[in-house]
């Protein structure tokens, strides 16, 4: 597992962080030997946007480390909450 969060801290990450309409990007260890992903973009058709070259870069730089394809899933955040303070966010300006 640590190899397939490095491989995306060095290369995933660089790539989409500069994507149009990228917000966050988190990765996490499910357990099991599975990996979950969350990317937060702006709208959908960023998000949408961005499916196809996440896919690739999975086929190219992960596959090998893994059984199956990723399984990829599309929606809109219901519900969220941010504590600004402890991420070090004192104002919040617009």
């Amino acid at each position: 597992m640590d190899e397939v969060l490095q491989r995306v801290k060095d290369g995933f990450i660089p790539i989409i962080k500069d994507g149009p309409g990228f917000l966050a990007y988190f990765v996490l260890d499910s357990g099991g030997g599975t990996v979950t992903s969350v990317s937060i973009f702006e709208d959908r058709e960023w998000a949408e946007a961005s499916i196809s070259g996440a896919a690739e870069w999975v086929r190219e730089n992960l596959a090998s480390l893994f059984p199956n394809p990723p399984e990829i899933i599309a929606g809109e955040v219901g519900a969220h909450e941010l504590n600004l303070p402890k991420l070090g966010v004192r104002e919040v300006t617009e």
